[in-house]
């Protein structure tokens, strides 16, 4: 059985991949195969899942990025809420608003203070164009006013590696890439994205608490081909949800700044639905483009 991810190995996203395939390895007594296919913001995993046999033995780790990709990219060989089946969820996960030391601010109103008197000249590290730090970047700044440029990098990591240099001033990271730095003093936090509170962060604030209705929590879920025989799903959602009640797992988790999200396939399916709405009104809003 193979569970396709987008995304190069090392990450919270395959790391989560991994777990998964290793639980449902040894309950289902099928080895799973991670297999990392990364590159045009996940679409390529996607394309080869909603193009395999509907018989369960071709997965996706499916999330935000996909539900970005249906707006973002106009040529798609696939329609993501059609092609695919959705199996259960895995992780919810914010970002986290982090700074460079050498920025002066303290909280996220002096951040937008410190930054509506330098338009254009503070610079905000994304993974690339189209992942979480770049439209959590641009919803910050349309609803704060602010003009942060996003300068984009190959992933996560060179993006990090810059922040803590100091070429770039800002980024809004995955909590997984940055919570080290953080704890290590390299780096200041000032709110995580989600609506609510992180544990993994528990004393920062969100950026909601200055920027009401300000939302942008990153999730991850298992799919499938569509047409895959709902008692296959069933059987998978099952061993899901399973996998994220093992202590083992939810700890694992946690040390990746990351909440389990069991649900039901249907709910799974709501909730792309309604993501997928969502953040099309922004990005076409805004004028979002791959590249």
């Amino acid at each position: 059985m193979h569970l396709l991810v987008g995304f190069a190995p090392g990450g919270a996203t395959d790391i989560s991949a991994r777990l998964m395939g290793q639980w449902l390895s040894e309950r289902l007594g099928q080895q799973f195969v991670v297999e990392n296919r990364p590159g045009a913001g996940s679409n390529i995993a996607t394309e080869a899942v909603v193009r395999a046999p509907a018989d369960g033995y071709t997965l996706l780790l499916a999330g935000l990025p996909a539900v970005f990709n249906a707006t973002l990219y106009d040529n798609l060989k696939f329609n993501f809420l059609r092609d695919i089946a959705p199996v259960g969820g895995i992780m919810r996960a914010p970002n986290v608003l982090v700074l460079n030391p050498q920025v002066p601010a303290k909280t996220v109103p002096e951040f937008i203070a410190y930054a509506k008197a330098r338009p254009g000249k503070i610079s905000m590290a994304t993974g690339g164009n189209g992942t979480t730090q770049h439209i959590f970047g641009e919803l910050f700044n349309t609803m704060a006013g602010v003009k942060l440029i996003p300068v984009a990098y190959r992933g996560g990591a060179p993006a990090m590696l810059d922040l803590l240099a100091g070429q770039v001033q800002v980024e809004f990271a995955p909590i997984s890439e940055a919570i080290s730095s953080i704890k290590a003093g390299k780096l200041h936090a000032l709110a995580v994205t989600s609506a609510v509170r992180s544990a993994a962060l528990p004393d920062l604030p969100t950026v909601a608490d200055f920027l009401p209705d300000y939302d942008g929590t990153g999730f991850f879920g298992i799919a499938a081909p569509r047409h895959t025989p709902a008692e296959i799903i069933d059987k998978l959602n099952r061993e899901i949800d399973a996998g994220l009640a093992d202590p083992k797992i939810k700890q694992r988790l946690a040390d990746l700044g990351c909440d389990p999200m069991p649900m039901a396939a249907a709910d799974l399916s709501k909730l792309f639905a309604s993501e997928t709405e969502k953040w099309a009104r922004f990005i076409k809003a805004a004028g979002i483009r791959p590249e």
